[in-house]
């Protein structure tokens, strides 16, 4: 077996402690962007998905252990949020890198910090999209494990005996050879 839960959940921690510390470093520094002046409908926006992304991505950590209840609920939730952090990343590309960083929203704010944030918003983006394929992985890994372990139960029809483990010999009456 290439790929199995004992590499997969790992792989699966690491990407999701890695996706929420994006979000929260990114949501720190929209929220610090937000205080230092005039907010910015991106700026907004940014700052709406890295919280909700925050709260969202919880339980992702819980889906490695718990594959047959939350691996489909964490895969939606990472379809959705990887195209809104998808759009947050052109905002943000759009916003720093079309014309002078310095004087986009919020103007002031020194354009390291600015490209800070906009790594990080695709650090997030490109985790949430990995952590769809190792989450599919994953879930597909603990089936292949699970299906070969379950038992085989075989159907007896109703008023049918069982089936004998050894034949039986039945004995002749004397008298009737």
């Amino acid at each position: 077996m290439i790929f199995s839960t004992t590499i997969a959940r790992p792989l699966q921690l690491v990407t999701r402690t890695l996706q929420w510390s994006s979000a929260v470093i990114v949501m720190g520094l929209t929220s610090y962007f937000i205080k230092q002046g005039p907010k910015g409908q991106h700026l907004i926006y940014q700052e709406v998905i890295a919280v909700l992304s925050v709260v969202f991505f919880i339980p992702a950590f819980i889906s490695p252990f718990l594959p047959s209840v939350l691996s489909k609920f964490v895969l939606l939730i990472d379809v959705v949020f990887s195209y809104l952090w998808l759009t947050a990343f052109i905002f943000a590309a759009q916003d720093y890198n079309e014309h002078s960083c310095y004087f986009n929203a919020p103007p002031g704010v020194t354009c390291s910090r600015k490209k800070a944030n906009e790594a990080f918003i695709f650090l997030a983006f490109i985790f949430t999209f990995f952590g769809m394929f190792i989450e599919v992985a994953g879930l597909w890994a603990y089936r292949k494990e699970n299906a070969a372990a379950a038992p085989v139960h075989e159907k007896i029809e109703p008023g049918a005996r069982p089936p004998l483990d050894a034949p039986v010999e039945q004995s002749v009456p004397a008298g009737t050879v």
